[in-house]
């Protein structure tokens, strides 16, 4: 055996030799293509993905060729056969770690948004991208957490760019009184959005009729802004402000949602004329009397007594 070993020993410091050389190989074109993407691409995460993807290509590489010049026995077409059939086993082991390292090629690849826009993916995660890497893309919310989203389901689920233009357009639903002019109203609201920083002039605020529900009519108001989130944030408490001022002092009402429950037995007689089909109460001639509340409640007490 220590015959054998020093026979081999020569093949084993040549396999060894090869195998340093790849490396020192691997390392240079690693770093080449990260300095030439730092230098020429807008994309600099690219860079860094597909140096590592070189590098560990070929390390691979260069152990398979370390491997048959210190194993003499060992061919390449019976690594390539080992590596078929183990290559079965490995796809089922490491299959969510090749559909990761997949979408991310493709990432960096489409380029469908870049490190530093804010996004938000279809786990409902919202913050700025920090890097895409090659298994997963780092995202910082704006509470201040890093949030880890494997590149697959960055990939097949959807997502949502915020900041792909450099316009983005805010609304904000303002009801008023159905006593209320509708087109003053438009009018006061749209002058106030206008005065607020920070709302674009072009392309300019509008005030629509939006809806007309049970307790208001809705005016819906919308402005532009740039898409940063701080801004966008900012100008939106100050374009609700100062809507909500303006309103208020012209004297337009900014009603809240009110229910009115009728006891059909307890109608007042002021309320309609009970002889027809009204608010469930049966149509007719010979309808009962109301029964006022504060009535029934003085029988019920002398009924006790």
């Amino acid at each position: 055996m220590v015959n054998g070993f020093l026979a081999m020993l020569p093949l084993l410091l040549a396999g060894l030799i090869v195998f340093l050389i790849f490396w020192g190989l691997a390392s240079a074109v690693r770093r080449g293509v990260e300095t030439f993407a730092a230098k020429r691409s807008e994309f600099p995460s690219a860079g860094m993905a597909f140096g590592r993807l070189a590098y560990i290509g070929l390390m691979l590489l260069g152990a398979l060729v370390a491997a048959t010049v210190a194993f003499p026995s060992v061919t390449p077409a019976k690594l390539f056969s080992a590596l078929g059939i183990g290559g079965v086993a490995i796809g089922f082991a490491f299959k969510d770690i090749f559909q990761n390292l997949l979408a991310g090629i493709l990432l960096l690849i489409r380029h469908p948004f870049r490190a530093g826009d804010e996004i938000t993916t279809g786990g409902g995660f919202t913050g700025t991208v920090e890097s895409i890497e090659t298994r997963a893309t780092y995202i910082r919310t704006y509470d201040g957490q890093r949030i880890i989203v494997p590149n697959s389901v960055i990939y097949t689920e959807t997502v949502t760019v915020i900041t792909a233009y450099d316009l983005l357009r805010s609304h904000y639903d303002v009801g008023i009184g159905y006593g209320d002019d509708v087109t003053t109203a438009k009018a006061i609201a749209l002058k106030a959005v206008r005065g607020v920083e920070g709302v674009l002039s072009d392309p300019a605020p509008d005030v629509l009729l939006w809806d007309l529900a049970g307790s208001s009519k809705n005016l819906r108001v919308r402005w532009w802004t740039r898409p940063k989130r701080s801004g966008v944030v900012e100008v939106r408490s100050q374009v609700l402000q100062a809507v909500a001022e303006a309103l208020v002092a012209a004297g337009i009402d900014l009603p809240f949602p009110t229910t009115q429950v009728l006891f059909h037995d307890q109608t007042e007689a002021s309320d309609g004329d009970r002889r027809h089909q009204r608010e469930g109460w049966p149509a007719g001639d010979d309808v009962p009397e109301p029964r006022h509340i504060n009535a029934l409640t003085i029988v019920r007490n002398d009924e006790q007594r």
